[in-house]
């Protein structure tokens, strides 16, 4: 199952500098990103404004919570395997005290001790690792990304908790419940989209990237756009 993975891996080590350009495959990756944009008008928004309407922002608020709990799972795992043992070690506590004391994590009790999060997922690992981005491909469904981080989507996936529930509607209806309260929180954040659409996603994209990757050690324009 893994091969085929492992294959394109070893392309993104062994030719990091394989993409002349960071997006040389636009012109598929343009029509592959106006498919999900269609669904995206008709079916995605939609349903993330039906939900936004219905539910409380403390529900809200709480569902997000929950999620983001659930996430530092792959927040630990990615943080040892990077050798980061305070990143580790926080994700850990975090994980502990709002599973706990958060009920099931839907209270952030961690960051009201000072025990903030920070995101990490199997393509920052790849990066610390020396795995060259690769180009910048649009896939259906999921959007925009490195070929070295399309790639982690799918460790990432098996880490998280989600993966391994043995009910598969339950299992499917929570990674659908995730996705589009992810895409109801990014409904204000539209009205700063300007221009061309596929441009200013891909740019924030990178940019946003780069400062992940290196923990925030960088200097971050993403502000200073707006």
């Amino acid at each position: 199952t893994f091969k085929p993975l492992l294959a394109v891996l070893f392309l993104t080590v062994a030719m990091p500098n394989f993409a002349a350009t960071v997006d040389p495959y636009e012109k598929v990756n343009r029509k592959i990103f106006a498919f999900n944009e269609v669904l995206d008008r008709w079916i995605v928004k939609p349903s993330a404004k039906a939900y936004q309407l219905v539910t409380p922002s403390i529900v809200d608020r709480g569902v997000t919570n929950f999620f983001d709990n659930v996430g530092e799972v792959a927040n630990a795992v990615n943080g040892g395997l990077q050798g980061d043992l305070h990143q580790t070690g926080s994700s850990i506590g975090r994980l502990i005290i709002n599973s706990t004391i958060g009920i099931g994590g839907f209270f952030d009790v961690a960051s009201h001790w000072g025990v903030e999060s920070r995101n990490e997922d199997f393509g920052q690992t790849l990066a610390v690792w020396g795995v060259g981005d690769g180009p910048y491909i649009v896939m259906p469904l999921l959007g925009g990304r490195y070929l070295r981080d399309a790639v982690a989507t799918f460790p990432d996936a098996y880490i998280s908790p989600l993966d391994h529930i043995d009910d598969a509607r339950t299992s499917n209806g929570l990674w659908a419940l995730n996705l589009l309260d992810k895409r109801a929180d990014l409904l204000d954040a539209e009205r700063l989209v300007s221009g061309d659409r596929y441009t200013f996603i891909r740019e924030i994209y990178i940019q946003q990237r780069e400062v992940s990757i290196a923990n925030g050690q960088v200097e971050d324009d993403f502000d200073d756009d707006f």
